[in-house]
């Protein structure tokens, strides 16, 4: 033994620090499942709609509805609504719409502008406003649906249900990474639930704004976990 390794004790080595990291990984992994209790926790789709995230010419955004698809995030929403189905986790899905004439929607931001001059409108009834496939809704889902705002809670039901149904844990899913995702997860803890990123099931654009907003913003103030685990507290790995 060394003068240093007498006065400082035996040097951690790589078996040391992996043994380290996995008593880590297994604090996090019990952490989340107490926090995902199917009976105190709901699932949030974030304007997964077909004038969002749909195909081709359906989506009034198509670069996000592309990122969505190609980076699998719009498929992993799909297999969360499936697991919360199955494991008995209330599913609430976030829809945005606008009347045709717009009344009761914003015009104080450049993005409820420009809303009203996309090729695809949000108009309440038709198929850009209903959820897109894959993801599956259910008899016991329910829509949120707001014709104002940049956030899928405040000013809507959501905080109003969610007490109702007893849910103190939400999981947070969909679209998109640069305005409404960041609305709900901060919508969310400042009414005081615990808010958790599904983080490979968001998307936004450009792709790699995603990892940085969840990395250095949404990681401070919420649980983050991949739909895997997810799916893996909720018995559907």
């Amino acid at each position: 033994m060394t003068g240093a390794e007498q006065r400082d004790g035996p040097r951690a080595g790589p078996r040391d620090g992996r043994r380290n990291e996995q008593r880590h990984e297994q604090r996090d992994a019990r952490r989340l499942a107490r926090q995902l209790r199917p009976a105190a926790t709901a699932l949030l789709t974030v304007e997964c709609q077909r004038g969002v995230v749909g195909p081709g010419s359906e989506s009034a955004l198509p670069e996000l509805a592309a990122v969505a698809r190609s980076s699998g995030a719009l498929d992993r929403v799909a297999r969360l609504v499936d697991g919360a189905h199955r494991a008995g986790v209330q599913v609430l899905h976030a829809v945005a719409e606008r009347r045709p004439d717009g009344r009761g929607s914003g015009r104080n931001a450049r993005l409820f502008r420009a809303a009203g001059r996309l090729p695809v409108r949000q108009h309440p009834g038709t198929d850009a406003v209903r959820v897109a496939p894959p993801i599956a809704v259910a008899d016991e889902d329910i829509v949120v649906r707001r014709l104002h705002g940049l956030s899928p809670v405040a000013g809507t039901e959501v905080d109003a249900l969610l007490r109702n149904l007893g849910r103190r844990t939400v999981v947070i899913c969909g679209v998109s990474a640069n305005i409404a995702v960041p609305n709900a997860v901060f919508d969310l803890v400042n009414l005081g639930y615990t808010a958790v990123v599904a983080a490979d099931a968001v998307a936004g654009v450009p792709a790699e704004y995603t990892d940085a907003m969840i990395r250095h913003t949404l990681s401070l103030v919420a649980t983050i976990a991949d739909a895997d685990a997810v799916l893996s507290c909720w018995g559907q790995d």
